[in-house]
């Protein structure tokens, strides 16, 4: 039985999607079929004028100070790898600094976390949640079992 992927293929093989209104066109994605009649033009405009809502600015905000907090870490270990294979360093204190850095980062993760917490009371539905960060489990898939 053929997939629809295969009868798409056809398809576009065939030329049938060639002259398709819009094409070659931004797709417009301002319409939100879920939003209230009566708030669509406040939405509008507060958009338009560079404006959002303070939950979906606090996400932004949690994403960021995520991504920085992985970064640091990142460079801790990548120093650490580095501080081995050239053996500049003794070891002990190679762990420290490392050790430093886990401690640091453990610390920005419980931040981070009571940040998702207040933006998930904020949230106007469960789809928009966020998960909070386990420490534990970033440092592992960063380090593996090479800590």
């Amino acid at each position: 039985m053929p997939k629809i992927e295969d009868h798409i293929q056809k398809a576009m093989q065939e030329g049938k999607f060639d002259n398709l209104p819009g094409k070659g066109k931004p797709l417009k994605l301002d319409d939100n079929p879920h939003e209230d009649p009566e708030w669509k033009l406040a939405h509008h405009l507060l958009k338009e004028s560079g404006f959002s809502l303070p939950w979906i600015e606090l996400k932004q905000e949690i994403e960021a100070e995520t991504e920085t907090a992985r970064l640091a870490l990142r460079q801790s270990w990548e120093w650490r790898q580095q501080a081995l294979a050239e053996k500049k360093w003794r070891y002990q204190v190679i762990d420290e600094e490392w050790q430093r850095a886990v401690k640091a980062f453990t610390e920005r993760v419980e931040k981070i976390n009571q940040r998702v917490f207040e933006y998930n009371l904020q949230t106007p539905s469960d789809k928009f949640q966020m998960r909070k960060l386990d420490a534990q489990r970033e440092i592992e898939s960063l380090a593996g079992d090479d800590r």
